[in-house]
């Protein structure tokens, strides 16, 4: 050991303090840098040398500078951040559905529902005009339709807003390979790309926030992505997402899927989780109630309306459905019947009265129409063959004295009194009357195309507020029960009125909304806590780093002593010499 060997002491110390001093310099300055994790000097003494007995020491050197960060907790934050993504996305969808919903505004359905039904009360009670009742029909119509469109307009939204960030989580994906492949080629050396890391830590937590994922590395610092156990980052290889677009023919459904091979990804976090879950489980939803409270709104006025008459019963009668010559001879409830195969409501077993009125004689005859819907055939078994067609209903009509009917060249029912008669229909426990569209108020199958029958529009009087029970004329008892519809249990709806069902949809989504904003508010507690958490490790305090200057600058600082100090004493040395 020599005064040489204390030179390189003292320049170990020299290089060591240098570093310290660009580590704590690099922290200090990345101190508001979003993503960055503070970095620290590991020094170690350097190999001892041997001196006769004496093992001496031979200064410092540095042995790593590396990250200050914990792996397990980096990947909760990730975690954290997909929940609350996926739950303020689903907060803000709840949000507008229910200002588009605006129930308890004053303007929302429920008041024109009432609004409706008023007017059937009135008219009822023999204090409203036709026009009125069929003006409110039509506003109903009207904003059932406006209030599909809106809802379908948020859907059509969301699902350009999860082609968006799919786009965008393809591209973060594509990003996190390329560095994958840049730090192992930068860390072979068994330095550390911190850098690099800091850079796909931050990709992947932008990532979490669009979709969940898992995250693997490896020895070579290499981490391989994964969403719902599918692999969509092996090592230096993207194999990408993108979305797929299914339609029915009417609505177009996203899902994500893996660009190399199709396969469909089960997001369940992060935005774009968030969008798909309000999609399927809240604005779907909603529109298949917003469709069948319109269905039945639909059926039920039109099979109250179908039996409406007034005092001199009806001359003729035509049905709105347009049923394909085909399918006129195939009875209703065979599955090859296309036209009627395809509405949301059906005929049932069962059957209707015709009341045919001789204005000559003053006479009336009631003759029963049978619709045989029963799927059983002539021997017992189970079958359609022998049901009722379109064709058998026109027959039978046929069949009776001072009626006729058939279908015209678009298919439609036409049923027409001769000269000198006049009809009505009555009991109509199949529904046929209302599914074919007879003497019916609304027209459409469901809240995209519900309308008031054409020419009630444009001809009020053909309203029918009575009704015929045998030869007694009742002047508001078909408005009645329309009326009474308003209260009334319906079984397609599960038991409840269609205003009751329109109001638990409503609450449904009010429930889902609150539960949505507290759900969002305690992920942002657990995610602000891990942030603290994380930024407590892996965050830069300028005090500290301040303090851990002021050091490096001392040990700079004894250093070039101990280097002043040996290079007097060879001087010296040399000048004896």
């Amino acid at each position: 050991m020599g005064l040489t060997s204390a030179l390189q002491i003292g320049r170990s110390g020299l290089v060591a303090s240098q570093v310290g001093i660009q580590v704590a310099g690099n922290n200090m300055s990345n101190a508001a840098t979003p993503g960055y994790t503070r970095q620290q000097l590991f020094l170690q003494p350097s190999r001892d040398q041997l001196s006769g007995s004496f093992s001496l020491g031979r200064g410092v050197g540095v042995r790593a500078v590396e990250r200050q960060i914990d792996e397990a907790l980096q990947a909760r934050l990730r975690e954290s951040i997909s929940a609350q993504s996926f739950e303020i996305e689903r907060r803000q969808v709840l949000d507008q559905l229910e200002s588009i919903m605006g129930e308890l505004s004053g303007f929302d359905l429920s008041s024109e529902m009432s609004s409706f039904f008023n007017a059937w009360s009135d008219a009822a009670n023999l204090a409203q005009a036709d026009a009125v009742v069929v003006e409110r029909g039509q506003q109903l119509a009207s904003f059932i339709r406006s209030l599909r469109n809106d809802m379908s307009l948020q859907r059509r939204q969301l699902e350009d807003q999860i082609g968006l960030r799919t786009n965008r989580a393809d591209a973060l994906l594509d990003e996190v390979a390329s560095i994958n492949a840049q730090i192992s080629g930068s860390e072979v050396g068994g330095s550390s790309a911190n850098g690099l890391r800091d850079r796909r830590d931050e990709l992947l937590s932008e990532l979490a926030g669009l979709i969940d994922i898992d995250t693997l590395e490896d020895n070579q610092g290499v981490v391989d992505v994964y969403v719902g156990g599918s692999p969509v980052v092996l090592a230096g290889q993207s194999l990408g997402v993108r979305v797929n677009r299914r339609s029915d023919g009417t609505t177009v459904t996203t899902e994500i899927v893996a660009k190399s091979d199709g396969s469909r990804l089960p997001v369940r976090g992060g935005s774009i989780g968030g969008l798909l879950a309000s999609r399927d489980a809240t604005i779907d939803d909603t529109i298949d109630r917003l469709d069948r409270l319109a269905q039945q709104v639909i059926f039920q006025v039109n099979r109250a309306h179908s039996t409406g008459s007034d005092q001199d019963g009806l001359t003729s009668a035509v049905g709105e459905l347009r049923v394909a010559t085909p399918d006129q001879t195939i009875p209703f409830n065979d599955p090859a019947n296309a036209t009627f195969g395809g509405l949301p409501f059906k005929a049932e077993n069962g059957g209707f009265f015709i009341n045919v009125f001789n204005a000559a004689s003053g006479v009336s005859e009631q003759v029963r129409i049978d619709v045989d819907l029963d799927g059983i055939d002539a021997n017992g078994l189970a079958g359609t063959a022998d049901d009722t067609s379109p064709q058998d209903i026109a027959d039978q009509i046929n069949d009776v004295n001072g009626v006729r009917a058939s279908f015209d060249a678009a298919g439609r029912l036409v049923i027409e009194a001769d000269a000198g008669f006049s009809f009505a229909f009555e009991a109509d426990t199949s529904g046929v009357l209302a599914v074919m569209g007879v003497n019916t108020f609304f027209t459409g199958e469901t809240a995209g195309d519900i309308a008031v029958r054409a020419d009630l529009l444009a001809q009020p009087s053909l309203l029918k507020l009575g009704k015929f029970e045998g030869d007694q004329f009742i002047e508001n008892g078909a408005a009645l029960d329309i009326v009474n519809l308003q209260s009334s249990a319906q079984a397609k709806l599960g038991g409840v009125s269609v205003e009751e069902f329109w109001l638990e949809a409503v609450q449904d989504v009010a429930n889902e909304a609150s539960a949505a904003q507290t759900r969002a508010d305690s992920s942002e507690l657990v995610r602000a806590s891990l942030q603290a958490q994380r930024d407590g490790l892996s965050g830069v305090s300028i005090d500290e780093e301040s303090i851990n200057l002021l050091t490096f600058q001392r040990q700079f600082q004894g250093s070039s002593q101990v280097i002043s100090v040996a290079n007097e004493l060879l001087n010296t040395l040399i000048s004896i010499i």
